[in-house]
């Protein structure tokens, strides 16, 4: 247990900074995240150095696909998540706080996970699986330990953080990949939050200069019209045509285990939406073996990262640049 950043006390509350629910906590009582507490008037994480998930992926697992690929990540989480979503993977971890009043795990510090990234190989370390802002005090030691001794840090988030969390991670981490759900509607009914929070964080991710991919899970009927595709498309383009967009494949979970999976047709539609609204790079998720796994060069649109399911196959790439005409293909390259 450590008192976390970023709240400020009220007469009989206080306010967390953290995220954008800004939940006003009284004495004895948890935000939604279901880790954050206020214990006389001092707003505590009840998650640090407690990690109930630590994992060697592949990158592209995360999914990150201009971001180092075809290296390994140290993954780690802990239990809890800010928001609510009735499609949620990783339930089991992410709402055990709030469906069984749960916190578990083991103690891992910083400095132990740094260790075992660098004992182990890898080049970074993600702070995934659940959401990383609702343990960011230990996410934040570690990235700051981790800059350090030379490896990467990314986030794999839902984009709900404040502006000021945002801020004071800004300097350890390299890049996030961004869950853009739905339109507001969708967040509404679907997750308990907002859309316009999520679309804050990815502009001022890219101020920052954090490398950026995002990431819709399409869920039939729920945000397949191509007037939600489309609004999405057109906002990764305002923001940066260089921005890759994974589209992946729902499969039933959680509490939405009455929706089929998504037809592969809907994937390729988004694709096409994706690719027509002027994005770079647009992939196809949770289908093994598509060819919208692998990486096209967007000047002569030549393959030049051949993928899959999380295995690069083949990487032509020299320093970030298409073999074949010579274009500079965007993302972090080593």
């Amino acid at each position: 247990m450590k008192e976390a950043f970023l709240y400020e006390k009220k007469d009989d509350f206080v306010e967390c900074h953290l995220c954008s629910h800004r939940c006003r906590i009284k004495q004895g009582k948890r935000g939604i995240c279901g880790v954050r507490e206020n214990r006389d008037g001092i707003l505590y994480s009840l998650v640090h150095n407690l990690a109930c998930s630590c994992n060697i992926d592949p990158i592209e697992k995360k999914p990150f696909f201009h971001f180092l690929p075809g290296s390994y990540s140290l993954s780690v989480a802990t239990v809890g998540c800010n928001l609510a979503c009735k499609f949620c993977q990783n339930w089991t971890i992410s709402q055990a706080p709030k469906d069984e009043d749960g916190i578990f795990g083991e103690e891992l510090p910083p400095s132990r996970i740094v260790k075992t990234a660098k004992v182990k190989g890898c080049k970074s370390i993600s702070y995934t699986y659940t959401e990383p802002t609702i343990f960011f005090e230990y996410a934040f030691e570690t990235a700051n330990i981790a800059k350090k001794e030379g490896l990467y840090n990314n986030f794999v988030t839902n984009g709900y953080m404040s502006p000021e969390a945002l801020k004071m991670i800004a300097p350890y981490l390299d890049a996030a990949n961004v869950d853009l759900k739905g339109d507001d509607n969708f967040y509404k009914t679907l997750c308990n939050a907002r859309q316009e929070p999520v679309l804050s964080s990815i502009r001022l991710m890219k101020e920052l200069g954090i490398w950026v991919e995002i990431t819709t899970l399409l869920i039939p009927e729920k945000n397949t019209s191509s007037g939600i595709l489309s609004d999405i498309a057109k906002f990764i383009k305002e923001v940066g045509e260089e921005t890759p967009w994974h589209i992946s494949r729902f499969h039933p979970n959680y509490k939405m285990l009455d929706i089929p999976p998504t037809p592969i047709s809907f994937i390729e539609r988004a694709r096409e939406i994706g690719k027509n609204a002027g994005l770079r790079y647009v992939y196809s998720g949770n289908i093994p073996g598509d060819p919208g796994e692998n990486t096209y060069c967007y000047q002569c649109k030549e393959p030049i990262i051949n993928r899959i399911g999380f295995s690069v196959l083949s990487n032509s790439l020299k320093d970030g640049v298409c073999p074949n005409c010579k274009a500079k293909i965007d993302g972090i390259f080593e």
